[in-house]
């Protein structure tokens, strides 16, 4: 069918829309209208390693935004401590709002003040939003008198007195504590348009599956998956070693919390085989490496035959995969088949070093990745525990629906981990399944693999395959989400020398010094220009030696600055995040966070400080954002639409 075919049935699709010239006209005003507002505010936040108090309090403020905008607001008018128990009661407004009445010796009065308060502050933040924008977040039990009190007009009406009807009606109906939390949740809603999760929702925090509930309730969010994620991601989709390996990291820090409470995981049968194998060895060095401040010597012990039962089952599967993906080149690390036996050594690069631990009571020298039938029972059980846990395949199936392994939004590139290069700086060429991949097209491919392990049939060989590629993904020398020569998780817990410790870093993580390196991956994945910008996560940035988040010229920003209370003393600082508002980027540097209940309850709220990185040489139109450029191709199709109305290719009022 010939091109302008094709055309004309699409605008008679359009046609059943808007069916006349006034209506196709109408909407491209509102368009155009649209367009030329101030575009929405970003906030991107990485590596949450499961600290959930943190997260919160950090999308709730949206990185100080928040307060920023009841210091303009209120200003000098209001005192600071005022302000900031008005933050808090915004941030946390159901545990906020009985602390606060409770104070109040005019309770009335005090409604009256924090609603209008509440009222400004909505109308402000709600200023750069159309209307229709404004009413779709309103909750349907209150939206018309907040859009009224949100859009009132007060040329020919008195302001206070208006405000103050509607308000005595809301106080005389017993409805302010329902005004004051709506108008709360608006105004969080409408400081911040989209958010970016730059990786590593999981490791060694405790709730990393309330982090997930979080993100599920929120408007609008995106997720780079980081190499913690896929390996949950691996164990949700049925991959025995992926389900080992996020229970290793889980043991180790005894975090059974989350999988026992948090998913509904019971570890009871793997407690039992580990007490019987391990029940008489010594496990001094499995024992976590934070202890819950409850917990008892017998909880630790018993903890710590399971981290171990857990490290040896890992290394006899890590051996099979390993065996099956020879694409992977990690024969190195099969490490069950390069112990001596008899002499109790490994075999480790160029040396030969002795176990710390020589206990294998269910390893077969001959045979050591195979598994026992009572390690094959533990093993199907624990798979099938992870399968059937409806709220952890949720939380999975919703990283896959809002996550990929990359995403570029409004001319910047999101990822988590590195793009694999060369010392040269030419990006490195890796091959699977016979075909080189490199750059943007790696990239791609992986996000394809990952997809595949969840997605391919039950069963399949393209399953199985996807699974094994997952569990590369967390811990393989090319891939894109971690990043370093090996992970030495093995080398650790049974080598003393510390020289085989070391994870070497990709090249990359040297050449984003060089603003040519930002440019060559920028261009790799079709971005130019000034305001362009790769935004990174996964490694942190040790602020506390000097070193700066912002890399290659001001283009790269690597935004883990540690929110894992673990790399508090390595990072000096707890944290980064990005803002990124009409008028450029905001790096935020936050100080670490003591406690959710010591925000709510003494409205302290995380130090900050603030440094423009970018700032745009105008002021940043929806026009100028990716959803600008769809609303102007809108545009032309209703144009295009007028025109075959007024040429009469369409009679107006046509219904299909």
């Amino acid at each position: 069918m010939p091109a302008h075919s094709e055309h004309l049935r699409y605008l008679r699709l359009l046609a059943q829309r808007y069916p006349t010239v006034a209506a196709a006209a109408s909407e491209i005003i509102r368009l155009e209208a649209v367009l030329r507002l101030p575009k929405g505010t970003e906030h991107f936040m990485s590596d949450l390693h499961g600290e959930h108090e943190a997260f919160v309090h950090i999308l709730n403020s949206a990185s100080g935004v928040i307060h920023e905008k009841i210091d303009t607001v209120l200003g000098d008018t209001v005192p600071a401590a005022e302000r900031a128990e008005l933050a808090t009661l915004i941030y946390y407004p159901a545990q906020k709002l009985p602390e606060l009445k409770a104070r109040q010796s005019d309770l009335p009065a005090w409604y009256r003040a924090t609603l209008l308060r509440l009222i400004e502050l909505c109308r402000f933040v709600s200023s750069k939003h159309t209307r229709a924008h404004v009413r779709a977040g309103l909750p349907e039990s209150c939206a018309y008198i907040l859009d009224e009190l949100l859009h009132a007009h007060f040329e020919d009406h008195d302001k206070d007195l208006y405000y103050g009807q509607i308000i005595d009606s809301i106080l005389r109906h017993d409805r302010a504590d329902a005004y004051i939390t709506r108008l709360c949740e608006v105004i969080k809603w409408l400081a911040v348009d989209r958010l970016h999760i730059v990786g590593d929702l999981f490791d060694r925090g405790p709730r990393p599956d309330r982090i997930l509930d979080s993100l599920m309730a929120h408007h609008q969010v995106d997720i780079q998956w980081g190499n913690h994620d896929v390996v949950w991601m691996g164990a949700a989709a049925g991959s025995p070693l992926c389900v080992l390996t996020v229970l290793k990291t889980t043991l180790a820090y005894n975090n059974t919390d989350l999988l026992e409470t948090g998913y509904g995981i019971s570890l009871r049968q793997l407690e039992r085989f580990a007490e019987y194998t391990y029940g008489h060895s010594d496990v001094t060095r499995w024992l976590p490496h934070t202890a819950a401040r409850t917990a008892t010597a017998g909880d630790l012990t018993a903890t710590a035959r399971m981290h171990k039962a857990v490290t040896v089952l890992m290394l006899k599967l890590e051996a099979q995969v390993i065996a099956r993906n020879p694409d992977f080149h990690m024969q190195g690390r099969a490490w069950l088949h390069h112990i001596d036996w008899a002499a109790g050594t490994v075999r480790c690069g160029d040396g030969e070093y002795e176990l710390l631990d020589k206990d294998f009571p269910t390893v077969t020298p001959a045979d050591p990745a195979t598994l026992t039938a009572a390690e094959q029972r533990v093993v199907d059980g624990l798979v099938r525990a992870f399968a059937e846990s409806e709220r952890l395949q949720r939380h999975v199936q919703f990283l896959y629906a809002h996550g990929a392994l990359y995403k570029i939004c409004n001319g910047n590139l999101l990822y988590h981990g590195a793009v694999p290069m060369t010392p040269q700086g030419d990006f490195a060429v890796h091959t699977y399944e016979g075909h080189p991949w490199s750059g943007k097209a790696l990239f791609d491919y992986c996000d394809r693999r990952a997809r595949q392990g969840y997605f391919a049939p039950a069963g399949s060989a393209a399953r199985q395959a996807g699974q094994d590629f997952l569990w590369y993904l967390w811990c393989g020398a090319q891939s894109p989400l971690f990043g370093r020569s090996a992970m030495t998780t093995f080398e650790r817990l049974y080598i003393a020398d510390p020289a085989t410790h070391t994870e070497v870093k990709d090249p990359y993580y040297h050449l984003i010094d060089r603003p040519e390196t930002a440019d060559k991956i920028l261009a790799a994945f079709g971005l130019r220009g000034e305001g362009c910008h790769i935004v990174n996560g996964h490694v942190p940035v040790r602020a506390i030696e000097g070193e700066s988040p912002v890399k290659g010229g001001g283009k790269l920003i690597i935004i883990d600055g540690g929110f894992c209370r673990a790399y508090h003393q390595k990072t000096g600082i707890a944290g980064y995040t990005l803002v990124y508002n009409s008028r450029g980027l905001i790096l935020r540097t936050h100080q670490p966070f003591e406690s959710m209940e010591k925000a709510i309850h003494q409205d302290e709220d995380i130090a900050s400080k603030s440094e423009y990185i970018y700032t745009a040489p105008r002021r940043i139109q929806v026009a100028d954002t990716d959803e600008g450029v769809r609303k102007q191709e809108r545009v032309r199709d209703l144009e295009a639409l007028v025109k075959a109305y007024q040429g009469g290719l369409i009679p107006q009022g046509l219904q299909m």
